[in-house]
């Protein structure tokens, strides 16, 4: 078994018991210019500490997995050309190989738990695209959460996914999806998507012995905490909606497929909106990035 290099910070952190969050890096590479994506990226991590854990952003560089990564190795990622977007699929290849890539939340989730690390912040999961009944386009995302045991902290799922097919899919793979604060899940740009989340939890402590409470039974699998974004960084859903079916409209008319379908996607829906979608991310990623690091700590007070 492959484990990850840990950076210094994370290395202590494990060793002496304390919270650490896993924090993904296509968000850093495929998400943002420089040099927004390296502030962003910073910013982040720093929130995580002034909640009281320790960030490890996950991501392979010349063929080695990482948790937790050096300033100097996160300034260079967020310079790099070249960059491959890695999933389950392809996170091997890249280490054989000994390229660079950045991990989505599927490859994170490996990432983390590969380190000892139970709860990973982002932005938002994939999930189902649009016409998939069709294409069979669906993130490997959903089958992470089935099947490794890290509590996932997210805006919900990206709203220019099929949301309720999504949740049809994390139900019958078995994962918990749990609106926090409220019953509305959230999406990802929008407070709420129109549907309810399965579960509802108010607290991190909830949620770290709902964690806890799976691995007693001996389920597999993690769980996804729907958090969502703070009403003041909200774009509202009625709003978002014709933005969303233009950019859908406009990635039809230009065949784009697979993997290219997000970036493509949340470029145009940043155009149409006047960059107030990428705002609206930073915000959520930094009110993710809060949450996890209080399950994180309510973790370490509840030892498995």
């Amino acid at each position: 078994m492959i484990n990850p290099t840990l950076s210094p910070e994370v290395t202590e952190a494990l060793a002496n018991g304390q919270p650490v969050v896993a924090l993904e890096s296509t968000i850093i590479t495929h998400g943002m210019p420089w040099s927004q994506n390296l502030d962003t990226a910073r910013d982040v991590e720093q929130v995580v500490r002034d909640a009281g854990a320790v960030p490890a952003t996950i991501a392979v560089i010349d063929g080695v997995l990482y948790a937790g990564l050096t300033d100097a190795q996160l300034t260079a990622l967020a310079q790099a050309q070249g960059v491959a977007k890695l999933s389950r699929a392809d996170l091997a290849m890249c280490m054989a190989q000994g390229r660079t890539g950045a991990t989505t939340v599927a490859a994170t989730m490996i990432g983390a738990h590969l380190a000892g690390v139970e709860v990973f912040a982002t932005g938002g999961i994939g999930g189902v695209h649009q016409g998939a009944e069709v294409s069979f386009d669906i993130s490997a995302d959903l089958h992470e959460l089935a099947r490794t045991p890290v509590t996932v902290v997210a805006a919900g799922a990206k709203a220019i996914l099929d949301l309720p097919k999504t949740l049809e899919v994390l139900e019958t793979l078995g994962v918990p999806v749990m609106a926090y604060g409220q019953t509305a899940f959230p999406a990802f740009w929008s407070r709420g998507s129109g549907l309810d989340a399965p579960l509802r939890a108010d607290s991190a402590a909830e949620i770290a012995s709902a964690h806890r409470m799976r691995a007693a039974l001996g389920l597999e699998g993690g769980q996804l905490v729907a958090n969502p974004i703070p009403p003041e960084a909200e774009i509202a859903r009625d709003d978002l909606a014709p933005v969303i079916a233009a950019a859908q409209a406009d990635a039809a008319t230009q065949g784009i497929t697979g993997k290219a379908v997000t970036p493509f996607l949340l470029q145009r829906i940043f155009d149409l909106t006047g960059g107030r979608s990428l705002d609206a991310n930073i915000a959520l990623v930094r009110n993710n990035a809060r949450l996890g690091a209080a399950i994180a700590r309510e973790l370490c007070a509840k030892p498995g």
